[in-house]
């Protein structure tokens, strides 16, 4: 660690531009907050009052739930870059641009961030590669056994026709992960200890995730059958497949309203579970943005350098 006592030095590892990314940050966040208000606009009084009806106990659950996916990122990359405490509010901001704008485009913000904290030569484009190829394919992986179970109940609800093209659509990252097993030595840049902590991971992750969902849904509604949340789950999963949506808490909350009608209290719940999420997304945003404003507003005193190392792919 070197201690930087002046202005200059202090300017030379990134002090001087964060005025700079103070706005763009201000600037993407309004957009974020924009696209999340014009999704709110569909909430209606019997989501509201389904929300106001929600026991106690669901909501820390609930709010771990929201927390579990930038959790482990932080798990993940801490092992593969070291990566500080402080850039946890990175993996927040990565996860809500992924639900509120595109997939995957929190991931591009994600590798702009980790270039300007780093100040090394070293891309961390392939760390993110890896451990976003990793995770699709455990999602695969979890998508195919729930759909398994649930096919009965899937066919009868005859997603195939009501989805239609888009529900085809979740097949491509199907028929991407065998081509990614197939070529995988070409694929990957990480070794293969690190690929396997990943998988390990990202495998609790999803264990967790999926735990932590169902308890959810059976908490809020405790009379509804088992294995109908499971079959909810497994379409879930089959949302999350379909490229380029965003919010897709929200397109299966609205999708189960279809399939199971707008009376159905099923149904309405997990609308108001999505609104909810979205709610979080926008709180963490602003919060996370009036943070950075207090911090670009500070004087430039002596830091100390703690660059990450996002150089290290294939140690």
């Amino acid at each position: 660690m070197t201690v930087v006592g002046d202005r200059a030095t202090a300017e030379a590892v990134g002090e001087k531009p964060r005025w700079r990314w103070a706005w763009l940050g201000g600037a993407l966040s309004l957009g974020l907050v924009a696209a999340g208000v014009l999704q709110l606009g569909g909430a209606t009084s019997e989501v509201l009052k389904t929300i106001s009806q929600i026991p106690l106990l669901v909501w820390p659950v609930l709010l771990l739930l929201y927390l579990i996916q930038p959790i482990f990122d932080f798990v993940v990359f801490r092992r593969l870059w070291n990566l500080p405490p402080a850039g946890f509010k990175a993996l927040l901001r990565k996860n809500v641009i992924n639900e509120v704008l595109l997939g995957y485009s929190g991931e591009a913000f994600l590798y702009v961030w980790a270039r300007r904290a780093s100040g090394a030569v070293s891309t961390p484009f392939a760390a993110i590669k890896d451990v976003n190829i990793v995770s699709a394919l455990l999602g695969n992986l979890l998508t195919l056994v729930l759909a398994a179970i649930s096919i009965t109940q899937l066919r009868d609800l005859d997603l195939a026709r009501r989805l239609g093209p888009a529900l085809w659509s979740g097949l491509i990252p199907m028929v991407i992960s065998i081509g990614v097993l197939a070529f995988g030595r070409r694929v990957f840049s990480l070794r293969l200890g690190r690929l396997a902590y990943v998988g390990m991971i990202f495998g609790l992750r999803l264990v967790a995730w999926t735990a932590l969902t169902l308890l959810v849904w059976r908490m809020a509604l405790p009379n509804v059958d088992p294995g109908l949340w499971i079959v909810l789950l497994a379409i879930r999963c089959l949302v999350s497949r379909i490229p380029l949506i965003s919010n897709k808490d929200l397109v299966f909350g609205s999708l189960i309203l279809l399939l199971l009608g707008a009376h159905s209290s099923v149904a309405v719940l997990l609308a108001a579970l999505a609104f909810i999420t979205l709610v979080l997304h926008l709180t963490v945003i602003v919060g996370l943005s009036v943070a950075d404003l207090a911090q670009a507003l500070r004087p430039i005193r002596p830091v100390v350098a703690t660059a990450v190392d996002v150089g290290g792919a294939h140690d």
